[in-house]
């Protein structure tokens, strides 16, 4: 009975805190009690939507102003489609639609790549690194001419390699390292200068942009060759069969240098296909499978990227640097 009483009471200061029942008014509509009710959920729900502005707001603003966190809508909607998210969930806001998009870039930074074209790539850097020289091609003219005066002439330092190359391979790893360097970086600025002094016409064509995209991801390809040439880091197996070759290459005869590539790139291990041990007896030809000549073109990818762009660096060097033909390996020159 005091539960009953009590709940009459409630039920009596509710309808007085509403105002549907005073002295005067002692009756009033079902529609009058639900019209009130949704004026509180409005008010309510303004009041919840408020806090949670003010909220985000002031997280915000400790990472960072808004000007320098908040993506302009149109980006965010662009980059939540690239990872095949949808571009805004029920009840989100926008500012909430940042924050997740924020939230899986952190996470899966990128996703939805898949295995990358290296040549694509260089392909589009080509493309843009074109407009960038037509832009600023009037501007740095007199810089690029002094550049080019500081540049040291190709062939003197072709010259000098030379008379350096008859201590090479002498047991000294790191002169090795340092030659090898110099003559690799020597072959690549010289296909740089040829590509750069081709005429404007010349340079907007397919051809020549697919020079200039094979000559940027060779560049690309050579960069951890040349970073544990210039730490004095490279595997010893590998700096002796790039002496050979570059030795080989000083020499101008590129036959004998295409078969010291052959032999570093491929080997002439044996290669077994499955079932190396077939008995509890050693064989005697089994060690040549663990011998040192193992094929380091299959070692990893890296590897792989730095002995391909060697190839290329080495049909260059015949192109720039002729000689007999019973000493050249077939390629095919430009026109």
């Amino acid at each position: 009975m005091e539960i009953l009483k009590a709940e009459i009471e409630r039920k009596r200061k509710l309808l007085l805190d509403k105002n549907l029942v005073n002295e005067n008014k002692k009756y009033f509509k079902a529609s009058e009690l639900n019209e009130t009710d949704d004026n509180d959920e409005q008010n309510r729900g303004a009041t919840v939507e408020k806090k949670e502005v003010t909220n985000d707001s002031s997280i915000l603003n400790e990472n960072g102003s808004d000007d320098d966190k908040i993506l302009p809508r149109k980006e965010v909607i662009r980059r939540l489609r690239d990872r095949g998210e949808p571009i805004l969930l029920f009840g989100e806001t926008e500012l909430q639609a940042f924050k997740r998009l924020r939230k899986c870039e952190i996470q899966e930074p990128e996703i939805n790549k898949g295995l990358r074209n290296d040549f694509q790539e260089a392909m589009d850097k080509v493309d843009q690194d074109y407009l960038d020289a037509i832009i600023s091609s009037q501007a740095n003219m007199n810089k690029e001419d002094e550049s080019n005066n500081v540049i040291q002439d190709p062939m003197e330092v072709y010259e000098k390699l030379k008379e350096d190359a008859a201590n090479l391979g002498s047991g000294d790893a790191s002169l090795d390292s340092e030659l090898i360097l110099k003559f690799l970086q020597l072959i690549l600025q010289m296909w740089n200068n040829e590509l750069n002094t081709l005429p404007p016409a010349q340079k907007a064509s397919t051809k020549a942009k697919l020079a200039r995209a094979t000559y940027t991801q060779t560049q690309i390809y050579l960069k951890p060759l040349f970073r544990k040439l210039k730490s004095k880091k490279l595997p010893e197996d590998i700096l002796d069969s790039l002496t050979i070759i570059i030795r080989h290459l000083l020499d101008r005869n590129y036959i004998m240098a295409s078969d010291a590539y052959l032999q570093m790139a491929i080997g002439n291990a044996p290669w077994p296909i499955g079932v190396t041990m077939v008995g509890i007896h050693a064989r005697t030809g089994r060690e040549k499978i663990f011998s040192k000549n193992v094929a380091h073109v299959l070692n990893d990818e890296t590897q792989r990227k730095y002995i391909q762009a060697l190839k290329r660096l080495m049909t260059k060097c015949q192109q720039f640097f002729p000689t007999d033909p019973s000493r050249c390996v077939e390629y095919s020159e430009p026109v």
